[in-house]
């Protein structure tokens, strides 16, 4: 009798599987129409190669160990008021990682335990027949039941790809937040640099237009001035004050600033950074690299979210296709808990189970099509993506460019401006100019030294800017060996 029931098996299920596909839903004319953008289309084929690879710890290139030590903290998994940025981005990837463990779970056979005890009163006027009518009775049943999908035409593992797909994409997510975190506190740290050269020179301004006043108030004395000299001199020291007091500002926030991305408050309030001058340049690359597209982990996100989104579509075309399980059940059940594990309760069934998608009323070309555009919006940000990241990238590299040959013609200034300083101090010791003369020439330094703080912090923040544009040290993930159109034309 066993031997029948699979000869009989079998040639249902091989007629079901014949008759199945010729009656299935048709899904023809629904594809993606958008495309993606490759280097050789964006002109990056001819561009630098990755010989100046940026690394992972990039900032050690400036040689500055209170910056090393914040960035380290900023970064650090086990900190207890690590960055907020940093934990939502861990979170998205711990979510995308458990639903790729949920969605492979589906593959697998499932098993279920099922235990069902009722006190019933049985209808004396339905089909319910004697003794059974019109009485009140227990009943029981313990059953063992399973179910295996046979995932012909890879529904289960299209899902399966979509979810690593997001995996991966959120992946890339985090690796992205660490790279502009780190960026974030080491332009911050620069402009508190920046700030605190600055509030020397600053006192330096104020030193020098006190001793400016003194001298003018001698020289009133003397009938050597007149009281207009006195008060554009007065003026000075007030204009010079408030320059002081709005660094002092400026740096208080930056301090703020740098407490919140590290996610400690005030932690920085006592920070003292490097001066400008002992910080390290580092030297950049001067043309877009060819390979920029796998450096930069948004851009390796996007093209996750692609094959994601890509996966979800071949997904919902298998649906087009018969539902195929294999259930079967085992287990007790009788009228009266008396009997229920008593011989003769038994029961069990093993069979088929197809399911048949013959008319919907377009249901699943409106979720095939709407998954078609979903591909497309994925495809058309990753494009929206790559364009922003070439933009940002030939910004930067312009601005590294063009902040060098300032710098350039401001050290040439400042040189005169030193020659002119140091001439003007022999001239007052040999007696031919006064103080005033001196003081005079500093004034043409000052504001020189104050052009080259910025510009110095300038270069320091564009080199920050550029390496987070380039990447920020991201090491992609393997390449995709089939690409998201060709997955979906071979469905």
């Amino acid at each position: 009798m066993l031997t029948d029931f699979k000869r009989v098996f079998h040639f249902a299920l091989s007629a079901l599987l014949v008759a199945t596909l010729a009656a299935c839903a048709n899904h023809a004319g629904i594809a993606p129409t958008s495309h993606l953008r490759d280097a050789t289309s964006l002109g990056l084929a001819f561009g630098a190669t990755a010989d100046n690879p940026i690394a992972a710890d990039w900032w050690r290139a400036f040689n500055d160990a209170p910056l090393n030590q914040l960035i380290d903290t900023a970064l650090d998994t086990t900190a207890a008021g690590q960055s907020p940025s940093l934990k939502t981005a861990q979170a998205r990837l711990a979510r995308a990682q458990a639903v790729t463990e949920m969605v492979d779970a589906a593959n697998g056979p499932q098993l279920n335990a099922g235990a069902d005890l009722t006190h019933q009163r049985y209808t004396a006027n339905g089909a319910v027949p004697p003794p059974l009518a019109g009485t009140v009775r227990d009943s029981g049943t313990l059953q063992l039941s399973g179910n295996w999908e046979f995932d012909f035409f890879g529904k289960n593992r299209a899902a399966l790809d979509a979810a690593l797909g997001s995996a991966q994409a959120a992946q890339a997510d985090a690796q992205a937040a660490r790279v502009l975190l780190a960026s974030q506190v080491a332009r911050q740290y620069f402009q508190l640099a920046r700030l605190m050269d600055q509030l020397s020179v600053a006192r330096r301004t104020l030193a020098q237009r006190e001793e400016t006043l003194s001298l003018v108030q001698d020289r009133l004395k003397a009938g050597l001035d007149t009281r207009l000299e006195l008060r554009q001199s007065e003026g000075d020291l007030p204009e010079a004050r408030q320059q002081i007091e709005s660094l002092n500002e400026q740096a208080q926030l930056t301090r703020h600033a740098l407490s919140a991305l590290l996610g400690q408050p005030k932690v920085a309030d006592t920070l003292i950074p490097s001066s400008l001058a002992a910080i390290t340049s580092i030297a950049m690359v001067s043309r877009i690299p060819a390979d920029l597209l796998a450096r930069r982990a948004d851009i390796a996100a996007a093209r996750w979210r692609v094959e994601a989104t890509g996966q979800d579509m071949v997904s919902a075309k298998a649906q087009f296709y018969p539902n195929i399980n294999l259930v079967g059940f085992a287990g007790l059940s009788s009228i009266g808990l008396g009997r229920l594990v008593n011989s003769g309760s038994e029961q069990w069934g093993v069979g088929p189970a197809v399911r048949l998608p013959l008319f919907d009323s377009g249901r699943l070309r409106a979720n095939l099509a709407g998954k078609a555009a979903d591909v497309d919006a994925a495809i058309e940000g990753y494009n929206s993506v790559v364009i922003d990241a070439l933009h940002d990238v030939a910004d930067q590299i312009t601005s590294v460019q063009s902040i060098t040959r300032q710098l350039a013609e401001q050290r040439h200034a400042q040189a005169a401006a030193d020659g002119a300083y140091a001439l003007a101090v022999q001239r007052q010791k040999a007696g031919l100019v006064n103080k005033l003369q001196v003081l005079s020439a500093e004034t043409r330094l000052l504001a020189l030294r104050r052009q080259q703080l910025d510009l110095s912090a300038r270069a320091l923040d564009t080199q920050v800017a550029l390496i987070r544009a380039l990447g920020g040290g991201y090491a992609s993930a393997p390449a995709h060996t089939t690409t998201t159109d060709s997955k979906i034309a071979a469905q």
